[in-house]
């Protein structure tokens, strides 16, 4: 099997499993907040996209207790690498912050959606935090 047929097959098998934080924040994508059409299990490459907002070329990864782990830390920073080198950005969110404060996360996520540039610029800028030169 072609690895592109491969990803799109996996892609499929993941939206009839979502986790329950993904579940919940799927409920509210799905409603197309303010218009915006999101996408969820989403191939990209080699990858899976937990959610995916086209317009945006925007990547909402939903991040289990599992993402905590070194490996899995070093998995993900190669991953978040060659989606950037795609030209997308990606936005990682904790589990524990979708069941714990939707709203707030739904925030953040109309936030990166209205101004994805600024986001990305900022992201890999330094801080404003005074502790650069005079």
């Amino acid at each position: 099997m072609p690895p592109k047929r491969k990803t799109v097959e996996k892609a499929r098998k993941l939206r009839r499993a979502l986790s329950p934080p993904e579940i919940a924040l799927w409920q509210w994508l799905r409603t197309k907040p303010q218009g915006l059409k999101f996408r969820r299990q989403h191939p990209a490459g080699p990858y899976v996209l937990d959610f995916y907002y086209a317009s945006a070329r925007l990547a909402i990864e939903v991040d289990g207790g599992s993402h905590d782990i070194a490996e899995q830390v070093a998995h993900d920073a190669r991953r978040d690498a060659w989606l950037s080198a795609q030209g997308l950005t990606v936005l990682r969110i904790k589990a524990t912050d979708v069941l714990g404060d939707l709203d707030a996360v739904t925030r953040l996520i109309l936030d990166h959606c209205a101004c994805p540039l600024h986001h990305s610029l900022r992201e890999r800028s330094p801080s404003p935090s005074g502790d650069g030169e005079d």
